[in-house]
């Protein structure tokens, strides 16, 4: 097989792409943890290896920087990259600028000298919007590009890109993420991959800039089917915790000292401990917008419906999602869930 991410007959380097394979120390590296974590993702500091040369990292463009897209892209630059980055919201330009980035006036000024072009954008339509077309990512990139898109989709469209992206030359990994506005700015979030094991290796330093759960789940498309059951799971979670603190409060018991004791046991989860505060503030400044998560169950209740799959628990939690979004909550938190429960219960909101 030869070196991870390396076919046979095929080039060390591509286009100032460079090839990683997924090597992990046997025991534990010695120094500080910023120390450690550079020897990980092979960058040492020139102070610590002065007579080693820093290794080549592709010329990023950003298209997309929005809630989750400002943050990742700002830690693509705390690692070193030069990222360029391209948004329809001038602010996010001059956020993106202030942070050391370079800010385009076009999706093909952005793209145009690019190793990787990176989209994170909030559904379907906007991915071909900025993707097909004159204008468009496909039509600007160089040819031997990788283009990486991290939205959240339906596994049809990111199938489709792949597709047209090979007929330009352009290599294409669907890369969806889970860990909310938290995780895209600590760097840890959950990165569900689709697509070929060679462009998953090259991609690979660039998702550990951004996130610490990493795994190639399949063939182009597959990153968002997981992202789909992904998003299943999430809602019927939050909806499952929603219903619990309306049942305790109800009771009269201490909520906070409840979730505490809750968060410890089985019942305990990643949405219970980040959504919380949300829950005990009445919190619902957008992390993910309760509109995203509409939109992502729609995903899910279409993909299980073509593979034929029943989510009862899922498609009652669909609707809830889309009576709350009916109720004008589209653009709160998905914590706001609690929100419908409060009503149903008979709270005036």
């Amino acid at each position: 097989m030869g070196r991870p991410g390396v076919q046979a007959g095929r080039p060390a380097e591509r286009g100032g792409l460079r090839l990683a394979a997924r090597r992990r120390p046997s025991r534990p590296l010695s120094g500080t943890p910023k120390t450690r974590q550079r020897l990980q993702r092979g960058t040492l500091m020139s102070h610590n290896l002065t007579d080693s040369p820093r290794p080549t990292r592709p010329t990023v463009a950003w298209i997309g920087l929005g809630i989750m897209g400002s943050p990742m892209s700002e830690n693509l630059l705390k690692a070193g990259y030069d990222v360029t980055g391209y948004t329809l919201e001038q602010d996010k330009l001059e956020r993106l600028s202030a942070a050391g980035g370079t800010a385009a006036g076009s999706i093909a000024e952005a793209v145009r000298d690019a190793d990787v072009v990176i989209t994170m954008v909030p559904a379907s339509p906007q991915v071909e919007a900025i993707a097909y077309g004159p204008d468009g990512i496909l039509e600007n990139v160089r040819s031997g590009a990788l283009l990486i898109d991290m939205s959240s989709i339906t596994p049809q469209t990111s199938v489709d890109l792949a597709k047209a992206g090979a007929e330009k030359g352009v290599r294409v990994l669907d890369a969806p993420v889970s860990g909310g506005e938290a995780g895209a700015i600590e760097a840890v979030l959950s990165i569900m991959v689709g697509g070929e094991q060679a462009d998953f290796d090259e991609a690979e330093p660039i998702f550990e800039a951004l996130g610490r759960t990493i795994v190639l789940c399949g063939p182009h498309g597959s990153g968002q089917t997981v992202k789909a059951a992904n998003q299943l799971i999430v809602a019927v979670n939050i909806q499952a915790c929603a219903e619990a603190v309306v049942f305790l409060e109800k009771s009269g018991v201490n909520l906070k000292a409840a979730l505490d004791v809750l968060g410890g046991g089985l019942a305990g989860s990643t949405v219970l401990a980040r959504k919380k505060d949300n829950f005990l503030n009445r919190d619902f400044k957008p992390g993910f917008r309760i509109d995203l998560h509409h939109k992502d169950m729609g995903i899910v209740t279409d993909a299980a419906r073509t593979v034929g799959a029943v989510l009862p628990v899922g498609a009652v939690v669909a609707q809830l999602v889309a009576g709350l979004r009916a109720q004008g909550d589209g653009g709160l938190d998905h914590s706001a869930l609690l929100r419908a429960v409060e009503r149903l219960s008979g709270a005036q909101i």
